[in-house]
């Protein structure tokens, strides 16, 4: 299966800010609410969420550390995961072909990854080993949260045939909202949403 669905697309934002921060909702936008890395989605952790200098902070010699194509909206488990690491030494130069990192913006970013049906992320180039092996995205979290925003998206595809229950099975169509709704308050009620 695919790692994703799509490719986070960037905006094309060259305003000088003062503090990459001022950059976080537009990062949330382009990035659909998604880690960069892991894909794992923003909700219901928002608060753990980050921005991520993608060519790191002390790499920096000629880019801004608030130019927004170097920013990546991450997850804090991904972020830490990552930090200062760039192999290659260079700030242009993001990888060699084994060893360093691909621009989650880039379509080369999905060629790196698949997923097995349970959401289990699988690498599947080296430099995609690598990168799964640094950024940890063999923790059985994003798995659980895959399966979570599949469950998700299924229900509410659902949602609209309560209304109509002789086009379904109302019973089962019944039961998986409840399970829904109550996964849903469990959740908000787990981080305070």
């Amino acid at each position: 299966m695919k790692f994703r669905e799509t490719t986070p697309k960037r905006q094309n934002i060259t305003k000088e800010v003062s503090d990459y921060h001022e950059h976080k909702i537009n990062r949330q936008k382009d990035f659909r609410g998604h880690c960069g890395y892991c894909n794992d989605r923003d909700w219901p952790r928002r608060e753990f969420f980050e921005i991520d200098h993608f060519v790191p902070k002390v790499m920096l010699t000629t880019i801004k550390d608030t130019d927004y194509s170097n920013l990546v909206y991450s997850c804090r488990s991904c972020n830490n995961a990552k930090r200062k690491k760039w192999p290659t030494g260079k700030e242009h130069i993001h990888n060699d072909g084994n060893q360093g990192w691909i621009d989650p913006c880039c379509d080369e970013y999905d060629k790196q990854f698949e997923r097995e049906e349970n959401g289990k992320i699988i690498p599947v180039t080296p430099l995609g080993k690598w990168m799964y092996d640094e950024l940890k995205l063999h923790k059985r979290q994003h798995q659980i949260l895959w399966n979570i925003e599949q469950l998700d998206e299924t229900l509410k595809a659902l949602k609209p045939f309560i209304d109509f229950p002789e086009s379904l099975d109302s019973s089962i169509c019944i039961r998986i909202i409840k399970i829904y709704n109550s996964q849903h308050k469990l959740l908000e009620e787990l981080y305070k949403i």
